[in-house]
């Protein structure tokens, strides 16, 4: 059967663009190899879907690739930790904790703690279309302005922008370039303009947003490199 719903922006993975934005979500049947176990409910096909894994050791970028009642399997661009419990977390806010079973390269399968409605889950997905995937990372960072430079703190990051608290007065609109910490160990300056202020915290637009595998990578990098080490480079990255 097939779902229909609201438009969603697109994300880049790597450097390919996983079109989120052009195709409906829907559910179909996905067909079992020959051979394989019949499982305990039916699995459907998710189209790609971008959400959040947290656990003990923080908070991991994914994409879901398909669901059912009982269970679903995504892809992430590193290897996730070791533990087994998580909770899988959408961009619309519903929470679902699921228990690792299976992990082979990027890939892995989880299980819910108890069965979920499959249409209930991918109507939420995609019912705020505009709402970004956001991680709860506090970092610090230097800001460079035309008067000069000064430190500051990440409290939030997204693919397109940041919340931050620093001790200088920012103005609305204001351009400012943030040293963020990257991959090649050189920080990557990203330019990005101040859109609302209350007293030291500022929400930032970048006028460069990150791909959704580098804004994967970059949150690996910051709670827990050895994941990256681990990874299994996506085909085509």
């Amino acid at each position: 059967m097939r779902l229909a719903s609201a438009r969603t922006r697109g994300c880049r993975v790597g450097t390919q663009t996983m079109d989120v934005a052009s195709n409906p979500a829907r559910l179909e049947p996905t067909p079992e190899p020959p051979g394989a176990d019949q499982r305990a409910a039916p699995r459907f096909t998710l189209l790609i879907r971008a959400a959040k894994l947290v656990s003990a050791q923080g908070e991991f970028v994914c994409v879901i690739r398909d669901v059912s009642e009982t269970g679903v399997s995504v892809r992430t661009f590193h290897a996730l930790p070791g533990c087994e419990d998580f909770a899988l977390h959408m961009p619309a806010g519903a929470i679902y904790e699921i228990v690792k079973i299976w992990q082979r390269g990027n890939e892995a399968g989880f299980t819910f703690g108890q069965a979920v409605e499959v249409e209930r889950l991918v109507n939420e997905s995609s019912e705020y279309p505009k709402r970004g995937l956001r991680l709860g990372l506090c970092f610090p960072v230097a800001v460079n302005t035309l008067s000069g430079s000064f430190e500051a703190v990440v409290e939030n990051l997204s693919q397109q922008g940041a919340r931050l608290t620093c001790d200088r007065m920012l103005a609305i609109d204001q351009t400012v370039r943030i040293a963020m910490p990257d991959l090649g160990g050189k920080p990557r300056e990203v330019r990005a303009k101040v859109r609302w202020r209350r007293d030291q915290h500022y929400g930032v637009v970048f006028d460069d947003t990150f791909t959704l595998g580098d804004f994967a990578r970059l949150a690996a990098l910051l709670q827990a490199p050895a994941l990256l080490e681990e990874a299994v480079p996506p085909a085509g990255a």
